[in-house]
């Protein structure tokens, strides 16, 4: 298999900023040569919210580059998050991705991959959970389509602005429990169906944890409001990249790792 690359929670709140640019770099690196996958794992846009012209139009130079990708014939999966909603209008309707709203499994080459924004990881952040679900209702997916786009950019800006500040701020300020809870979501998810490795987003922590019994295999993107990375995974290794700096990626083999220091 060729390389398939995991990005998540980039938070581009225009098309010119420092994170849009990097990301268009990052895409136009990518051909159907080298990438079987993109997985796009939420909270790619600061605010993207179904398929409104203001933001087709906003980010087209991205659009353009997707567009190219799918045409070489790299499959790209877009998980949405708590900034991305209501993909399928335009994303799967229009330009061709695979959408999906919740945790799936696929299949990469050889290995059962467990994918999914990771906003659910926490049982207890009941407040959220209903707020998840409500958006996701169909009223609620009427009203923003049928909302003019600029007003619903208006009101998602303000939104998108305070959920950012939450997640960054609040949710994960004691880094220890960040990575405790995901690393008890990755077990309570294996215990419910096996997989081989599981790749999250939304926390804005990194981390690359394998089980103790070496079962598993746990990864976190964290966020490129830190540092512009992705998580790449081909038949021999898996690893993250730095994409801010010119090196090779730190790759750990993918069929048995320790958890030692880990």
């Amino acid at each position: 298999m060729t390389g398939a690359y995991f990005v998540s929670d980039i938070h581009i709140v225009s098309p010119d900023c420092p994170r849009a640019r990097g990301f268009c770099e990052f895409l136009r690196s990518l051909t159907g040569k080298d990438a079987s996958h993109l997985v796009l794992l939420g909270d790619i846009f600061d605010l993207w919210v179904a398929d409104h012209g203001y933001f087709i139009d906003r980010f087209s130079e991205i659009i353009d580059e997707i567009r190219r990708l799918l045409g070489e014939g790299v499959e790209i999966l877009y998980f949405e998050g708590n900034h991305d909603l209501h993909l399928r209008y335009f994303w799967a309707d229009r330009l061709g991705a695979t959408v999906y709203g919740e945790a799936t499994y696929v299949e990469i080459g050889d290995r059962t991959v467990r994918l999914e924004h990771g906003d659910q990881m926490d049982p207890d952040d009941r407040g959220y959970l209903f707020l998840r679900w409500f958006l996701r209702t169909g009223p609620v997916s009427f009203l923003v389509r049928n909302l003019p786009g600029r007003l619903i950019a208006r009101i998602g800006e303000r939104a998108s602005e305070s959920s950012r500040h939450y997640t960054s701020n609040t949710k994960t300020i004691d880094d220890t429990e960040a990575v405790r809870k995901i690393r008890v979501h990755a077990g309570k998810a294996y215990a419910e169906r096996p997989f081989d490795l599981i790749i999250s987003g939304h926390v804005h922590v990194r981390d690359d944890w394998c089980s103790p019994d070496e079962s598993f295999r746990s990864v976190n993107l964290g966020s490129w409001l830190d540092r512009p990375c992705c998580f790449r995974l081909d038949a021999e290794s898996a690893g993250f990249r730095e994409l801010d700096r010119n090196e090779e990626p730190v790759t750990r083999d993918t069929q048995k790792v320790s958890a030692a220091g880990s």
